[in-house]
């Protein structure tokens, strides 16, 4: 649909949206893809830190169901001042977007939980958005170990539980798809905000 530099540039703040949010490593492009059954809706790249803008993707041509690609976070190779604007525009973003249902938050099974993203649930919780976390990148490890990793997020996030969910997902091998679509189709499906 559209790019958004800014809060003030975002789509009109009606109809229902889902954010994805994730280091800029961490496969959120991939995912976003795999959900969406296309190749290139978001731009995948070898450098992390190519999403740089809001990007939001309606879906089919229902422009009141969206999804939301938000600038990947600490890991993006540009100077610190570009770091510390997009991070104003998506505190911005995440605090007064009306049409928010819910935060998708992509993190690599193999380094999970790191600040960032410890920082982006604290945040959730203040404003109690629901939040589905996707171990990314599942296919890297082995099925014992990637379900060690899940167990240790979910111990880990147990004064969340009830805000927040989280799974094992590979956008190559599509593990993990289908239990994502079905999270985020409650949220965009749920009656009229």
């Amino acid at each position: 649909m559209i790019s958004a530099p800014t809060l003030a540039h975002c789509p009109a703040d009606q109809g229902r949206e889902i954010a994805f949010a994730g280091r800029s490593n961490a496969g959120k492009s991939s995912a976003i893809n795999a959900l969406t059954q296309q190749k290139a809706l978001a731009r995948t790249s070898k450098t992390p830190g190519r999403t740089q803008l809001i990007n939001f993707f309606s879906l089919g041509e229902d422009t009141s169901r969206r999804l939301v690609d938000l600038p990947g976070y600490g890991f993006a190779k540009v100077p610190e001042k570009i770091k510390l604007e997009w991070q104003r525009h998506l505190a911005e973003y995440l605090q007064h977007r009306a049409s928010l249902q819910g935060l998708v938050l992509v993190m690599d099974v193999r380094h999970p939980l790191t600040e960032f993203d410890e920082m982006m649930l604290g945040w959730a919780d203040e404003q109690e958005m629901p939040v589905h976390i996707l171990l990314t990148k599942a296919d890297k490890l082995k099925p014992g170990a990637a379900r060690n990793s899940l167990q240790q997020v979910r111990r880990r996030l147990q004064e969340w539980e009830d805000l927040v969910s989280v799974q094992l997902f590979s956008a190559l091998k599509r593990q993990g798809v289908d239990e994502a679509r079905a999270r985020l189709d409650g949220w965009l499906s749920s009656a009229e905000a």
